[in-house]
């Protein structure tokens, strides 16, 4: 008889949720969040913002839902936030997309990779990932019964060494998954990292899938380039992304597919007995998201650049030195000038000893890649002012 825990498993053993014995075991993020609740500490291990997102985006929810917008939506999502999706990537990135054909609407960034994964993964199949990783990525892999192959990122710039992508891809690779801006490094890959990808591809006749939720947050006068765009990518590349880090609306879970229409509708197929569909009156909020003036979107990349400077140079006077992130919520510090070996128990002693909660690199890699990553830490910038200058002072003054 088939052991109806054997999917569990498999899924929690490549997340790492596997004690030694094989039972289950809370992450790494349940234990911080429930380490943040105990002690009081300020919380820059969960990567949300504690703002909310612009008026006109929380007010379009509102009148949805005042005016009755409450039901079932299309399956593939309302017509006009496709519509808007298709003009956003016109707009921001030259990207031709059909509204009707080559875009599907998600339960968040989060549904649309398990949908992906599922549809287009035989068992056996394999996936090349940079690691460290979202922690979904292996779990969508094992649900669809594939095999994680991965690509370490390395300190203290974090790109890949392609000789060992090259190394990585192969025949048997159906998926290469892609990052940018990355979590949980804040690096964002060099135009050669993209175009190495795109040819792999070409060459073992493999799907891209990316995921590019925070497209919007780049920082240093870069702009997000996606690998959609890279010559003779797009018609192998399922691009996905989301409303929740653009807008600060993340627990909405809107997010989006893009696709060549035959890869939408084996992903949609997989989607329906998911969730079937979503957040009616959230997607024409984020319709009227994604339609914002220019400069809006300028706006949230340079705030958060500015807080993500104030980690920084907060956690630089608390003895640890950081990645310098081009994008995302994130920063990386190196906690191996304090002495730390071992982030892990380093974070698990913060809370009490400093009242900050933070997490380890290590906890988005395989575990045999964990000691390159040992004395990594990764806080969220993604918070307010004051809460950052607060966290940091308690860091410091725990020296």
């Amino acid at each position: 008889m088939r052991n109806p825990s054997g999917g569990w498993q498999r899924v929690a053993s490549s997340t790492g949720l596997l004690a030694a014995d094989g039972s289950s075991s809370p992450t790494i993020f349940a234990e911080m969040s429930a380490l943040a609740a105990e002690t009081g500490a300020i919380n820059l291990g969960q990567g949300f913002p504690d703002e909310d997102g612009p008026a006109e985006v929380l007010e379009a929810a509102r009148a949805a839902i005042a005016s009755g917008v409450n039901q079932y939506p299309p399956g593939r999502g309302t017509a006009d936030l496709r519509a808007a999706i298709a003009e956003h990537q016109a707009r921001f990135y030259g990207l031709a997309v059909d509204p009707d054909r080559e875009v599907l609407v998600t339960a968040g960034a989060t549904e649309a990779l398990a949908a992906t994964l599922l549809a287009v993964l035989e068992p056996g199949d394999e996936v090349v990932v940079f690691e460290p990783f979202y922690d979904a990525y292996a779990a969508g892999v094992a649900l669809a019964g594939g095999v994680l192959v991965t690509v370490p990122l390395l300190w203290p710039t974090f790109q890949p060494d392609l000789d060992e992508l090259r190394r990585a891809v192969g025949d048997r690779t159906r998926v290469i998954l892609v990052n940018d801006p990355h979590n949980p490094t804040g690096v964002v890959f060099d135009d050669e990292v993209r175009r190495e990808v795109v040819r792999l591809a070409h060459r073992h006749d493999a799907l891209i899938v990316t995921d590019e939720v925070y497209e919007h947050l780049v920082f240093d006068g870069r702009t997000h380039v996606p690998i959609a765009t890279v010559p003779e990518a797009r018609e192998r590349t399922i691009t996905i992304s989301s409303g929740g880090k653009t807008f600060s609306t993340t627990g909405w879970k809107i997010g989006w597919v893009i696709a060549p229409p035959a890869l939408i509708d084996m992903i949609l197929t997989v989607k329906q007995f998911l969730t079937y569909v979503n957040g009616s009156p959230f997607q024409p909020a984020i319709a009227v998201g994604l339609r914002l003036p220019d400069a809006f979107f300028r706006g949230i990349a340079a705030v958060l650049e500015r807080k993500r400077d104030l980690l920084r140079s907060g956690l630089a006077a608390a003895g640890l030195p950081t990645f310098r992130a081009a994008g995302s919520y994130f920063t990386v510090a190196d906690a191996s000038e304090l002495g730390v070996e071992d982030a892990r128990a380093f974070c698990l002693e913060l809370p009490a000893r400093a009242g900050v909660v933070a997490i380890p690199l290590a906890a988005f890699v395989t575990t045999a890649h964990r000691a390159r990553y040992a004395p990594l830490v990764r806080f969220a910038a993604c918070k307010r002012v004051d809460v950052i200058e607060d966290a940091t002072r308690r860091l410091a003054a725990s020296r």
